[in-house]
């Protein structure tokens, strides 16, 4: 595998790293959204990763790319709050299904992912600037 090869696998992962930090802070703006533009709260979003090959002669080398978004299935949560305008005739809201701590964990290891693959284009950096150098 040549380096050049390390710095797509490594672009590839930053790519879909950053689309999931958005995804992670467009869920965390919205955890307290009561309504959104559909009349329904807010619906969390994930980013689903597919591993894509490289190149055609070493298909088991791959990256990883952004297929998809989903929303999240999981039930909305009910906040009682009977002098809200949206409440039902129990006094409840419905609330997005984010949870804010999950969502934090999740950023957590999106920008540690992140910051992983800028450690690796570092590296491939240093060792192709090493390997000129020899000929010196």
């Amino acid at each position: 595998m040549s380096l050049s090869n390390v710095f797509s696998i490594a672009g590839s992962a930053m790519t879909a790293q950053s689309m999931r930090l958005n995804l992670v802070a467009s869920n965390i703006a919205n955890a307290e959204s009561a309504t959104s533009s559909t009349g329904e709260p807010f619906r969390g979003r994930h980013a689903v990763f597919t591993a894509t090959p490289v190149t055609s002669e070493m298909p088991q080398v791959a990256g990883v790319r952004v297929t998809s978004i989903v929303e999240d299935t999981t039930p909305f949560r009910l906040k009682y709050e009977p002098g809200h305008p949206l409440a039902d005739e129990r006094g409840y809201i419905k609330m997005p299904n984010v949870n804010p701590v999950e969502e934090m964990a999740d950023m957590i290891s999106a920008s540690r992912s992140y910051q992983t693959s800028v450690e690796v284009m570092n590296t491939a950096k240093t060792l192709l600037q090493k390997t000129l150098q020899l000929g010196q």
